[in-house]
């Protein structure tokens, strides 16, 4: 029988263990925030029927679904979380307390082209408030944003905080509010394609070549946080789609300030404009200082009506995603994740010899009811040999059991690190063990 080779399909990717540790603890971080802000897990099926996944969808997002040949029923593998979420909001309309508070941390597959970053299977971590027009959301969004890029430690980061009326009634100013969404889709590519191009592809739209410099100059505007409020406020445009969208983008920072978001966690950048027309009002964008090259870590925005294709009811909401596999691997590529330990357990117990197996189990178990993370090794060797298995697998300690251990009745401790090793009892063992656990 002809051997198979072992691989995995293009676009999907999976962790060796140390690298899975890695990626278990931003997952981990990630949901902590969330939930301490007092958002609900939630979860929806992989699979949707055919017509709800694509009840607004079509086009490019329908040829990039996965779908599920099985029997006479029109399945999916759900492409993003949003859509899911606007089925079971409007699925559980009645159950549901509003303001609806829920994160939702899954995986999803799109069946687009694979390049560096994009992955056809991946998790997205979002949060999202339903059944709310309140912009102290919008504020409050944010503020967990800047709490979870904070706790993962991997450097200074930008939360760029737009509203897409200001951009919208500036274009109106100007007598190009007929074709808004089209020029704001360009505009959201200027970070990746640069002036020329986006001024190239305005011009194509019908700006004229004037109104395109002036446009670029506005969404140019920059310094603090207070200037730039200060210098839209001073534009003469006065349409009131403009004022509604400065008074709102003036409303979040204000909330984002008492939420004691530092202040050099977030700018206004208004070029942020978030390519989908989906969203109607706040936007956000996240990158990371050191690494500008990753993209945008975090994105969303408001938008006004989330469940339109499922029910009558008004549910407008604000909400952002976070592309975990994306974030995790480009990190690790540029070396500012590095590879841990390739287990969880803090120490292993390694029996020198068969007769001190019963021993080293009483021993694990006794470490783990005082609350240390403990792996067995259940094949006696020479000492060389378990010491080469515990200094491989990444663990802080080992113990030790041999002949001398037998009779004595204590354990050798080593401390893998600096070599230092100690006789002790499994209490002193248990308390020093659970001390560095902590």
């Amino acid at each position: 029988m002809a051997r198979v080779t072992p691989r995995i399909l293009s676009g999907f990717i999976e962790f060796l263990p140390e690298d899975q540790i890695q990626f278990n603890k931003m997952f981990d971080t990630i949901r902590s925030v969330y939930e301490s802000y007092g958002y609900a897990p939630i979860e929806t099926p992989a699979i949707e029927l055919g017509e709800v996944l694509l009840a607004k969808a079509g086009g490019e997002t329908e040829k990039q679904i996965y779908k599920i040949a099985h029997a006479d029923k029109d399945m999916a593998l759900h492409f993003d979380l949003t859509v899911p979420l606007a089925r079971y909001v409007a699925q559980h309309e009645g159950e549901l307390v509003f303001p609806f508070r829920r994160y939702q941390m899954q995986k999803v597959w799109r069946g687009e082209r694979s390049q560096a970053g994009r992955y056809k299977e991946f998790y997205q971590c979002d949060i999202d408030v339903v059944g709310s027009s309140n912009t102290l959301f919008d504020a409050e969004l944010p503020a967990i944003i800047s709490s979870i890029f904070r706790k993962l430690s991997i450097g200074s980061f930008a939360i760029r905080i737009n509203n897409r009326k200001i951009l919208q009634g500036y274009l109106e100013g100007i007598g190009a509010h007929h074709i808004s969404t089209e020029v704001l889709r360009v505009i959201d590519k200027l970070d990746k394609v640069g002036e020329s191009i986006v001024i190239e592809e305005l011009i194509k739209l019908g700006v004229e070549a004037d109104t395109c410099r002036g446009l670029l100059d506005f969404i140019a505007i920059d310094g603090s946080v207070d200037e730039v409020l200060d210098r839209l406020e001073a534009l003469p445009t006065r349409n009131t789609l403009y004022r509604t969208g400065l008074e709102e983008l003036t409303g979040v920072i204000g909330g984002v300030r008492q939420l004691g978001v530092p202040a050099e966690d977030y700018v206004i950048d208004l070029h942020i404009a978030r390519g989908l027309d989906y969203y109607t009002g706040t936007v956000y964008e996240t990158t990371l200082d050191d690494f500008p090259g990753v993209g945008s870590v975090c994105s969303g925005g408001r938008y006004d009506d989330l469940a339109s294709n499922y029910t009558k009811s008004n549910l407008p909401g604000v909400g952002v995603s976070i592309g975990l596999t994306r974030l995790f691997t480009q990190l690790k590529e540029i070396g500012a994740i590095k590879a841990g330990a390739r287990t969880l357990s803090k120490v292993v117990v390694l029996p020198l010899l068969p007769a001190a197996i019963p021993r080293s189990l009483e021993v694990a178990s006794k470490l783990r009811e005082a609350g240390v993370a403990v792996e067995s090794y259940l094949d006696p060797g020479q000492p060389s040999k378990l010491m080469r298995y515990a200094d491989r697998l990444g663990v802080p300690f080992a113990v030790v059991l041999g002949d001398d251990e037998i009779l004595s009745g204590k354990l050798m401790l080593k401390d893998m690190q600096s070599g230092e090793q100690s006789s002790v009892t499994i209490e002193q063992a248990a308390k020093i063990l659970a001390a560095k656990s902590s």
